[in-house]
């Protein structure tokens, strides 16, 4: 029997529930401070033992220790069946999307097209949360006015907030209603909601220290989700979103067989560098580009 390639993340809060029996578990690839260098060798040689092929995400928000450990997990394997793709998605988003990677393991898919896939699968994520201040959210490449700064101060705050795939930022109203916003839906009581999937979805939320039914009784209506899960807050996002009070939420496609037609229906191609299959424009495992650069581009980086 075919052994899916294994589908890891860097902590137990980012693996979400399996959605049926046939989805396997992540595989954990613990953080310097957890494990030894010898411990974290001897785990990752017994995953590609069993597997074959490892698919990692690694998303830009993750310690600069933890990432220098997976690089040199893998330089001292030396190996070519680590794939490290970051993909740069919010904490319950980048969860999301393992959990879909973990679905698509157990199809007819090589490993070069699971991980490659990972790019294509993240379009379709929608990551955002309700926050209950904005004044650290610029470093999320979510524009902030100054006047949403200043309303952050107020106790009763909250805004409605997405930063995949369009960033938007609304202030929410007394009710649940936004009061501004940018690229959005109109929800039952006419505010402007975050613009949603045009897709079914699915939708997961978790909460962290702010008190609202925001996300469940106004968002997922006036999305149209077909279902909702709650899930714990990943402890990596009150960082990520500049403030522990939130409530975090993600959509994706929750059915395997419309995952798998959109990859089946990509393109395969073969890596010029490590001829793994792969879709799209770049190999996940070697990081390789589909197509060489045109040589006069060589030639000019080559000019002092």
């Amino acid at each position: 029997m075919r052994v899916p390639t294994a589908i890891a993340v860097t902590s137990a809060d980012l693996v979400l529930p399996a959605p049926d029996r046939h989805t396997p578990g992540a595989a954990l690839l613990h953080p310097p401070e957890q494990v030894d260098l010898e411990s974290a060798l001897a785990g990752t040689a017994a995953l590609l033992e069993r597997h074959g092929h490892l698919v990692a995400l690694v998303p830009p928000w993750l310690p600069r220790s933890t990432v220098q450990r997976l690089h040199t997990v893998r330089a001292i394997l030396e190996t070519d069946r680590i794939a490290l793709l970051g993909i740069d998605l919010p904490p319950l988003g980048t969860a999301l999307l393992a959990r879909q990677l973990r679905q698509l393991s157990v199809c007819d898919f090589s490993p070069g097209v699971i991980a490659s896939a990972a790019r294509l699968l993240s379009h379709y994520i929608y990551a955002g949360a309700l926050l209950g201040s904005v004044a650290k959210l610029d470093r999320v490449r979510v524009p902030v006015g100054l006047g949403a700064h200043a309303r952050s101060w107020s106790p009763s705050a909250q805004f409605a907030v997405m930063a995949h795939p369009k960033p938007h930022l609304a202030k929410l109203g007394a009710g649940g209603g936004s009061k501004a916003g940018a690229h959005g839906a109109h929800g039952s009581r006419g505010a402007l909601l975050p613009a949603g999937p045009e897709f079914a979805t699915h939708l997961t939320f978790a909460r962290g220290q702010l008190a609202s039914d925001w996300v469940t009784a106004e968002l997922a209506p006036a999305w149209q989700v077909q279902g909702v899960l709650e899930n714990p807050l990943p402890a990596m996002s009150p960082g990520w979103w500049g403030t522990p009070k939130l409530v975090e939420f993600a959509a994706g496609i929750p059915d395997l067989s419309v995952l798998y037609q959109l990859v089946a229906s990509v393109r395969r191609e073969e890596c010029r560098w490590c001829g793994l299959e792969l879709i799209g424009d770049r190999c996940g495992f070697c990081a390789a580009p589909l197509t060489a650069p045109p040589p006069q581009a060589s030639a000019a980086r080559s000019r002092p």
